[in-house]
């Protein structure tokens, strides 16, 4: 009888040591999902975290991509500038002299005196108006003489430099208005002056009487002295 009691015991706690270990079993696997779950959920709270950082690290580069795009915007800025420092005229000897505003007649101060040397002849004074600044380019100035515009010609063989007049700065210019021999020509008072051909207003200057035949005139220069027509 006992025998039999013991062997039901057995078995009962067989049973229930089955039975407990299968619920920790399956509490193991509930806790395992458990974790799993709430790693998977944690993963997925970081990675959505993470997406902000994402948005902004895409906001760095269209902000590096801005400024790249300013930086081309300046350099192209930068550019025009050189270009526009590059520009003027080409001096012939691979250097190029500045534009500025070239000078009208009417931009200038005129004055002209008798001089004695080289047998005799009028030096032209250019001096510009208070306030202007203008470039006096490098040609002849134009000298007519009388109704019928008998032009004065060149004095020099080769062309001046430009001069850029302002504030005391003078540009000196010296008239022979007689370059040939004898007592021929005709006898005026006054000179007509002019910037170059194209000058809208050229002016009128009193000089005396003078005999004219073949006038000839120097280039512009920043020294008296060196306006003397000689020859």
């Amino acid at each position: 009888m006992f025998g039999n009691r013991r062997k039901a015991f057995l078995v009962s706690v067989a049973l229930v040591s089955g039975a407990l270990l299968t619920t920790a079993c399956q509490d193991s696997d509930k806790a395992a999902d458990t974790g799993a779950a709430r790693g998977s959920s944690s993963a997925a709270a970081s990675g959505d975290a993470a997406t902000p950082s994402a948005s902004a690290a895409g906001s760095g580069q269209g902000t590096g991509k801005t400024s790249g795009a300013t930086g081309k915007t300046s350099g192209a800025t930068g550019r025009g500038s050189e270009d526009g420092a590059g520009s003027g005229a080409d001096t012939g000897n691979g250097k190029r002299e500045p534009v500025g505003q070239s000078c009208g007649a009417n931009d200038i101060s005129w004055s002209t005196r008798s001089e004695t040397q080289a047998g005799g002849y009028i030096l032209i004074s250019a001096k510009a108006k208070p306030g202007i600044t203008c470039v006096l380019p490098a040609a002849l100035p134009t000298v007519a003489f009388g109704s019928d515009g008998t032009e004065a010609g060149p004095a020099e063989q080769a062309v001046g430099e430009q001069i850029t007049l302002s504030g005391n700065t003078t540009a000196y210019a010296g008239v022979n208005p007689k370059s040939t021999k004898g007592d021929g020509g005709k006898e005026l008072d006054s000179i007509i002056v002019a910037v170059g051909d194209d000058d809208p207003e050229p002016v009128s200057l009193k000089v005396g009487t003078i005999t004219v035949d073949q006038p000839v005139v120097t280039n512009w220069h920043t020294s008296a002295t060196d306006a003397v027509p000689f020859g």
